[in-house]
């Protein structure tokens, strides 16, 4: 049984996902205490965040179990991830994101006091590939495919380790924690938008890359909307995905071990669509110039454009996901094309007035 007052370990505490579940559960009156780690330093915003104690710690290097110890969290959420490839450091990222989860997951199975563990993985594992076509939806019991694009292919192996982990412990009568794995759309909001801007597609597209030369080439470069006839996106609202997670971790939920496509139901946001809502026109290109165009962003910037090898086929053919499953536990409340075309939520007081667009979700 958990306690009244929970202590949630949170992983990746500086991350766009990661800084947000900390900043929405120190708000809870269960929550009685949150450990962030993170490699990275604490931001100005996380120092505001009360009972929050935080970890400065590669997951990947030895040391950071002995400094959660004493906490004895009840909870784990593993969002730490080095998302954006670094340019001939493969072996690096592979032990900061295999090697790091592994520590985690070993963590959460051996000692008792870790109840819940929630994993994000991702859609990317299921494969952009030429043949997916628009009308098919990758459902949870398909499982993940094979794919060398960096990001995909080390999530795909993270999820499988952990399945092992459970499997292995139901199997020998061992300690697990429940296990709730996400595989998130692209996720974003006015938080992602306006208050973490990252260097991706959609800050490009919009206009939001601010200061360096490296950011105002990709500005000029895209002044059109680049796409192919096979691009589409499915967009989770950052709101829906903090309820999501909020839902695993303080729910009495029945599940030991669990898969969710963490996306609305109902119709993705096509090429045409998303010009729209930037205001651009589509600039129609073959599969091949995207392919070229991000092997000569990726080594003449070495990696500077996050424009890593095969990541293209994922800004050329579809990848839809089926988000049935989920509703049996949560109902997105925003849509795909809400969750990129409006600016409500939770953190819309950071958008500058002018640029606001708000609409009730699901109107």
């Amino acid at each position: 049984m958990l306690n009244d007052k929970r202590t949630i370990l949170i992983t990746g505490a500086s991350g766009y996902v990661g800084e947000m579940l900390c900043d929405q559960f120190a708000k809870r009156d269960d929550v009685g205490a949150i450990i962030a780690i993170d490699k990275e330093l604490q931001s100005d915003f996380s120092k505001t965040i009360p009972k929050l104690v935080y970890i400065e710690h590669n997951l990947a290097d030895p040391g950071w179990q002995n400094k959660v110890m004493p906490y004895m969290p009840d909870t784990i959420v593993h969002t730490a991830w080095q998302i954006r490839a670094m340019y001939d450091q493969e072996k690096e990222q592979a032990r900061w994101n295999i090697d790091g989860s592994q520590s985690v997951f070993t963590f959460a199975f051996t000692n008792r006091f870790v109840k819940k563990l929630v994993h994000f993985s991702t859609a990317a594992s299921y494969s952009a590939r030429a043949d997916n076509g628009f009308t098919h939806y990758f459902t949870e019991a398909e499982g993940l495919r094979e794919d060398d694009y960096i990001y995909a292919k080390e999530k795909k192996l993270v999820e499988e380790n952990l399945q092992k982990y459970y499997e292995n412990a139901l199997m020998n009568e061992q300690h697990y924690p429940q296990i709730s794995i996400l595989r998130p759309a692209a996720i974003t909001g006015p938080r992602g938008r306006y208050m973490r801007i990252r260097f991706g597609l959609q800050s490009a597209l919009q206009g939001n890359l601010k200061g360096g030369f490296i950011n105002k080439v990709v500005t000029t470069l895209t002044a059109l909307f680049p796409a192919t006839k096979g691009w589409v996106r499915q967009f989770v609202h950052e709101d829906d995905v903090t309820d999501v997670v909020a839902l695993c971790v303080f729910a009495q939920n029945a599940w030991s071990y669990e898969v969710f496509n963490l996306t609305p139901t109902g119709d993705p946001v096509y090429a045409k669509e998303m010009a729209e809502i930037v205001g651009k026109k589509v600039l129609p290109l073959y599969p091949w110039m995207i392919r070229l165009a991000f092997f000569l962003c990726w080594h003449l910037t070495r990696g500077k454009i996050p424009t890593c090898p095969h990541s293209w086929r994922f800004y050329v053919y579809p990848l839809l996901m089926d988000g049935e499953k989920l509703t049996a536990i949560y109902h997105c409340r925003y849509s795909s094309k809400e969750a990129i075309k409006y600016t409500n939520g939770r953190y819309e007081d950071w958008v500058p007035v002018d640029e606001r667009r708000s609409a009730l979700p699901g109107a």
